[in-house]
């Protein structure tokens, strides 16, 4: 057997420069709170900057001297990292128009780098469609102010009314600054001219104020954007969230997937195939406690759909619907695998989760409790005082 990759280090720059210096396209690293993740991220974004010194030339490239003979010389700071973490969050920050307390908008910091060039980039279009995901809210984006607008549709009767400069909630503001930060990102993978300095992208909890439960579709976004082809840009990602963890490791079966400790004489990097404690049985106690209490909703079968891969990869199959059992009948079978492919995939709302139809209702619980029967777990598991929330 092989042995186990494990890393040590004393300082900080050490854990960034060998993070830097490894030719693996993509970096998964599991740290609880506390162990310095944004600090991390930020360090290897400083890392990344360069004082470049030019000597000026003129077209024949002739060297321009001052009048006492000393060449002209400029110097140019560079850098390498896109980077998401709170410090990002931080450069957008509300204007709550106290006096009037009517137009509230988002405000965004325009000294900042990572805004430059936005106006020519149409950046409502890009973002547009990556909002509409998640909910249903909409915004304008107003570049001599440098703010934001957002806008909610309300239909009354056969009426639509428009409601603007609303105060959007503190969940979905975030989520509209990562939808933000994936259209810049898509901009740096797609060799957009203002963005082609960027060689690293670096994510830090991206999901800090989501549902719990959604982290599966906002992960397998994050994953089929990395997953662009033709993308040579090298990704990070550091999260504290066991199931953000797991589909990621899921979506990127070549990627580096390390559990980060910190201790008193440094940082310990050792690497696993999966998250880095038990999480299974956590899902498995959850939808047997939703189905117990009929409130099964849509993203249920992005969890169900998790656990039978688990299961699957276990127990030696190749994919999950190896572990849909049921009871000999291979069509009612291919049925259910089918239901949970397609229902695990659904674009469905964070912040207004959709109940499931009576009829789906019935498939899951039929899935779920074949599951259970042939996959057998003990029963005080499931006894209410064992039944640890997820968190």
């Amino acid at each position: 057997m092989a042995a186990i990759e494990h890393h040590s280090f004393s300082r900080l720059e050490d854990f960034v420069a060998h993070l830097r210096a490894q030719s693996k396209k993509v970096h998964l690293l599991f740290a609880y709170n506390g162990t310095g993740k944004t600090r991390l991220s930020m360090e290897f974004k400083e890392a990344g900057k360069k004082e470049v010194t030019n000597t000026l030339a003129t077209e024949d490239g002739k060297i321009i001297t001052t009048s006492e003979g000393f060449d002209i010389v400029t110097t140019e700071r560079t850098r390498d990292t896109l980077y998401f973490n709170a410090f990002t969050e931080d450069l957008f920050y509300w204007d709550n128009d106290l006096d009037n307390n009517v137009e509230r908008v988002l405000k965004i910091n325009e000294k900042s780098k990572f805004f430059e060039g936005m106006a020519e980039l149409e950046m409502e279009n890009r973002i547009r469609p990556l909002l509409r995901r998640y909910t249903d809210f909409d915004f304008y984006m107003d570049y001599n102010k440098w703010s934001v607008m957002f806008i909610r549709e309300e239909r009354v009767n056969e009426e639509t009314l428009q409601h603007q400069f609303i105060k959007i909630s503190r969940g979905e503001e975030r989520l509209f600054i990562w939808c933000f930060f994936l259209a810049v990102a898509q901009l740096a993978i797609d060799k957009q001219e203002a963005y082609d300095w960027v060689k690293y992208i670096y994510i830090d909890d991206p999901i800090s104020s989501l549902d719990d439960h959604n982290a599966v579709a906002v992960a397998h976004h994050l994953a089929q954007l990395i997953k662009t082809e033709g993308n040579e840009i090298k990704t990070i990602i550091s999260t504290h969230h066991a199931l953000f963890f797991n589909v990621l490791c899921n979506e990127f079966g070549n990627a580096k997937k390390f559990f980060v400790k910190k201790s008193s004489d440094g940082y310990s990097l050792k690497a696993t195939t999966d998250s880095p404690f038990v999480y299974h049985v956590s899902l498995v106690q959850e939808l047997k406690k939703a189905i117990e209490e009929d409130r099964l909703f849509t993203y249920h079968f992005n969890i169900l759909r998790t656990i039978l891969e688990k299961a699957a990869n276990f127990h030696g199959f190749t994919k999950f619907s190896d572990c849909v059992e049921i009871d000999g009948d291979d069509e009612e079978r291919t049925l259910h695998s089918r239901l949970v492919n397609i229902m695990s995939h659904g674009a469905y709302s964070l912040f207004e989760p959709v109940e499931m139809i009576d009829e789906n209702k019935r498939y899951f619980e039929s899935i779920f409790n074949n599951y259970l029967n042939n996959y057998k777990f003990n029963d005080l598991l499931f006894a209410e005082e064992n039944i640890t929330p997820l968190q």
